[in-house]
């Protein structure tokens, strides 16, 4: 994988033992992305990998699935900033399609709408969690949202302003509240969710997917931006 010397975006990629699928996902970032793969402390050789295949690699120790997104963003210096799972069960090739609005200015974050490719991909229990939190996250913020997907882009130092503080599973949902709260204008696009390499350590159990729920519900039931407080990209 060769890395763009004037990249227009770089790709956070949180990882916690995502060796299975770290190939896959660094040959798909296409051309003018760099991406960035956060270890959070992987037992399986990953960050060594990912190394190997040509990507920058953030260690970020404390764990948290937000603790992870917000190291890579601190780390990005390209104008724009990208979020996906590190998983193979999205497609980085995907990010042109979604980026496009925010460089021509239409939309300031863009989130993948996942639409399973597959049985399985996309466990019940995961699936009615997040439908239940998109329905709120539309009620509190009025964003025409159906999914809190993680593959999404957006611009990085108005991104940075929005001074995120979740560090666990309710950093994308707050993301997406405190764009809304600055009046960012936020849309969604359709892409393929496939079943993912390895085990999932969230949403593929039960628990997983009650923790981030509650990390998610925590978030929603924060109160809005203070007038005057609003960053725009």
């Amino acid at each position: 994988m060769i890395q763009s010397q004037h990249p227009v975006g770089d790709l956070v990629l949180p990882c916690l033992n995502e060796a299975e699928a770290l190939p896959w996902v660094l040959g798909r970032v296409p051309a003018r992305w760099r991406p960035v793969v956060v270890d959070n402390g992987s037992t399986d050789g990953s960050a060594a990998l990912a190394e190997r295949l040509g990507a920058r690699v953030v260690h970020q120790p404390v764990r948290g699935f937000g603790a992870a997104c917000h190291a890579g963003l601190a780390a990005a210096t390209a104008p724009l900033v990208a979020f996906c799972d590190c998983d193979a069960s999205l497609d980085p090739a995907d990010l042109p399609r979604l980026a496009e609005p925010v460089l021509t200015g239409q939309a300031d974050l863009v989130l993948g709408r996942r639409r399973p490719t597959a049985r399985g991909a996309w466990p019940a229990h995961a699936r009615l969690g997040n439908r239940a939190l998109a329905r709120m996250t539309r009620r509190r913020t009025g964003a025409p949202l159906h999914d809190l997907g993680p593959l999404r882009v957006t611009r990085t130092e108005p991104l940075r302003a929005l001074g995120l503080t979740d560090r666990r599973s309710g950093y994308p949902l707050e993301m997406v509240v405190r764009a809304a709260d600055a009046g960012w204008r936020i849309e969604e696009t359709d892409v393929a969710y496939r079943p993912r390499a390895g085990r999932s350590k969230v949403t593929g159990t039960w628990r997983g997917t009650w923790h981030a729920v509650r990390d998610m519900r925590s978030v929603l039931a924060a109160p809005a931006a203070a007038p005057g407080k609003a960053v725009t990209p």
